[in-house]
């Protein structure tokens, strides 16, 4: 699978951009990536401190590109586009303030095309990497929210996880009238489809199941209806997707038991790809997997953003640095 990215980023030069310059797992990483030579690395942080941090951990980046914002010339010009894209609601010296922090920074620096990707999150929690995304370089066309995804390796075993880090529930959105301009249901809807094409980047063939704690209406209350809607949604907007719920987990997994519970279904006992109703079911399901069943977790991995900017965990080393640059980078 990485191979297959690598080739990928030989093929087409691209960059990225680490917030946290300093950090010992993410100098380890470049040192790693410029001896790979397929990845552009740019670091962001004060040059002396990176520069010692990196002769104190013996990681070559003679080299690498580290900018720091203090000093950048021409952070006039990146205030400005700033100001212009915050549409007032941010003045010029809050948007310095803000660029004088590695997370706005770097990512200002992908949408004036300076980078093509970012990582971030070593020591910046989830939303301080997600916050700076949504508000410079927003969705993409076509999409409403953020959500994420994390990949489960064991062996040659691959499965997606969605969303388990970004989106705490889901609930209709209203306008100022009090009438719904996006569902409950459509938002989890474009969260199994995205989840779902990050899957393919992966390998995986998705099969899509729509988890609740409830199988083909055998229960109700709680997030059943949801989950159920959602499933419905799903197959409007994309009819070619194998997709179908809601489902328990043994349901979902279990051919003996889906096809049981859930008589004629394409996705049920054989789903890779399982779309959690809250982020509560999906953090702890996706550490279970990972703690317990011997998983390995790349992610997570954020969809829909217009340009591929991920976050790292704060409990994460070096190689996983490593392979969420792979990652992102191949995602441009």
């Amino acid at each position: 699978m990485f191979n297959a990215m690598i080739e990928t980023l030989k093929a087409n030069p691209r960059s990225i951009v680490f917030t946290e310059g300093h950090d010992a797992r993410i100098l380890e990483a470049t040192a790693r990536l410029k001896a790979d030579g397929f990845l552009k690395v740019i670091l962001v942080g004060n040059v002396d401190e990176v520069k010692a941090n990196a002769a104190k951990g013996g990681f070559d980046i003679e080299g690498i590109e580290i900018l720091d914002p203090a000093t950048y010339p021409e952070m006039d010009a990146m205030v400005e586009k700033m100001v212009e894209l915050r549409k007032g609601k941010m003045s010029a010296e809050d948007c310095r303030k803000a660029l004088s922090k590695g997370n706005y920074f770097g990512t200002m620096l992908v949408k004036m095309g300076y980078a093509d990707s970012l990582l971030g999150g070593a020591t910046y929690s989830t939303a301080d990497t997600v916050r700076p995304a949504l508000q410079i370089v927003k969705t993409k066309k076509g999409s409403h929210l953020v959500s994420s995804c994390f990949i489960m390796i064991r062996g040659e075993e691959k499965l997606a996880m969605g969303d388990c880090a970004i989106n705490l529930g889901y609930e209709d959105r209203l306008d100022k009238d009090g009438n719904v301009v996006l569902s409950a249901a459509q938002q989890l809807a474009e969260v199994a489809i995205e989840t779902a094409n990050t899957a393919k980047v992966f390998g995986i063939d998705p099969k899509v199941a729509m988890l609740s704690f409830s199988t083909n209406g055998s229960g109700k209350g709680g997030t059943v209806k949801l989950s159920h809607d959602a499933t419905a949604v799903a197959k409007e907007m994309a009819p070619d997707l194998a997709i179908d719920g809601e489902m328990q987990f043994d349901a979902a997994v279990a051919p003996e038991v889906g096809q049981l519970k859930f008589p004629g279904s394409p996705v049920a006992g054989y789903a890779n790809t399982f779309i959690f109703p809250t982020i509560e079911a999906g953090n702890i399901g996706y550490k279970i997997a990972q703690r317990l069943g011997g998983y390995e977790a790349l992610g997570p991995i954020l969809q829909g953003l217009a340009a591929p900017i991920n976050d790292l965990s704060r409990g994460c080393n070096a190689e996983e640095v490593y392979k969420m640059a792979i990652i992102t980078a191949a995602m441009v």
